[in-house]
């Protein structure tokens, strides 16, 4: 089977080209930066084929692709065009984004998959797909749980495209789920002491994906996601709020991209081998019966690489039950400890 990787010339998408050709696949390079993109695939001995998603018809760039792996950020952006692309196409469709937006767009596109007998899954890599088999250990731990906490600490430095990603989203300040429903909130919006697994520190809340799939995941209605912040940097960013809507006006929103462009690519392999993450959930029922699970995982970049190439190999391997889903319904509660460098999710 033809599959393709788009944005393959990008940070994260040439770390998992590398690795997908390590394993002995042979993916069809994309992307819409001729030059990157064609000298990639030179490098590997692949195809290489250059298109926007912002043409017309993109979907004739998919002849022949029975699954696209998308990496080309920011997925509020590339996403939608993307996921109309595979429709038409037929071709499953895979990302790696965080992006709330994505993944309540990506669950609207059920009935369409259905249709097209493709699955539809959004955040393959370390978005979300730890947290998110974390949520439903939680749940099958739990099943009457009623409000879901979430988290994880890290300590490597981001990617372009993930910072990129990150300050488009200052100006959209937090977002928690309650009762059901998607909620906007301040940025730093709660606080609470948390022990992801390597001591107590304190946390704030973010708008982490998890908030969408975990909902869709589990079915629990309130959710909530947290990192490890210091005291200084928390009061700073709540004093941001006031500054909100500059934060998201265009001439900002450049300067600190052009920013974000003077940095490193993303961390380097030296990086990646030594920071590992902790990640963290805790599920409450009506009752008050709490229920708390960590695990243990390699760095966020090393976790997309082989979650995401892992979940290419599930359908690449075998008939999956078309329509929209979330990576831990694809892929199992459990599937976290597969991949390198993770421990085993315990419950308590």
């Amino acid at each position: 089977m033809s599959w393709m990787i788009y944005g393959a010339n990008g940070y994260t998408g040439e770390l998992i080209t590398r690795e997908a050709v390590r394993r002995g696949h042979r993916p069809i390079l994309a992307g819409r930066s001729r030059s990157g993109v064609t000298a990639l695939a030179a490098e590997l001995g692949l195809e290489a084929r250059v298109f926007s998603l912002e043409g017309d018809a993109p979907e004739t760039s998919l002849a022949g692709v029975t699954l696209v792996l998308h990496c080309a950020g920011p997925f509020s952006a590339t996403a939608a065009p993307m996921i109309r692309a595979c429709l038409t196409a037929r071709a499953h469709y895979l990302d790696i984004t965080g992006e709330v937006a994505v993944f309540e767009l990506a669950q609207r596109q059920d009935a369409a998959a259905r249709a097209a007998g493709v699955v539809i899954c959004p955040g393959v890599g370390f978005d979300v797909l730890p947290t998110d088999c974390v949520a439903l250990a939680l749940k099958e731990a739990l099943p009457e749980a009623t409000h879901l906490a979430l988290g994880f600490d890290g300590r490597s430095s981001w990617s372009r495209g993930t910072a990129r990603t990150m300050v488009e989203g200052l100006g959209q300040g937090g977002c928690v789920r309650q009762n059901g429903a998607l909620r906007s909130v301040p940025l730093g919006y709660r606080e609470r002491r948390i022990d992801f697994g390597a001591g107590v520190k304190l946390a704030m809340t973010i708008p982490w994906g998890d908030v969408s799939t975990a909902f869709h995941t589990t079915g629990i209605p309130n959710i909530e996601v947290y990192v490890p912040i210091s005291p200084a940097r928390l009061r700073g960013l709540r004093r941001l709020n006031r500054l909100r809507w500059l934060l998201g006006t265009p001439i900002v929103q450049r300067w600190l991209k052009r920013r974000v462009d003077r940095q490193p690519p993303g961390p380097s392999a030296d990086e990646r081998a030594t920071t590992p993450t902790c990640v963290w959930g805790e599920a409450r029922d009506a009752a008050g019966r709490l229920v708390t699970a960590r695990v243990q995982t390699a760095n966020g970049y090393s976790v997309t690489v082989n979650a995401a190439l892992g979940v290419t190999e599930r359908l690449l391997a075998r008939p999956t039950a078309p329509g929209a889903t979330t990576p831990a319904r694809l892929m199992g509660a459990r599937y976290v400890e597969m991949l390198p460098g993770s421990g085993i999710l315990r419950i308590d």
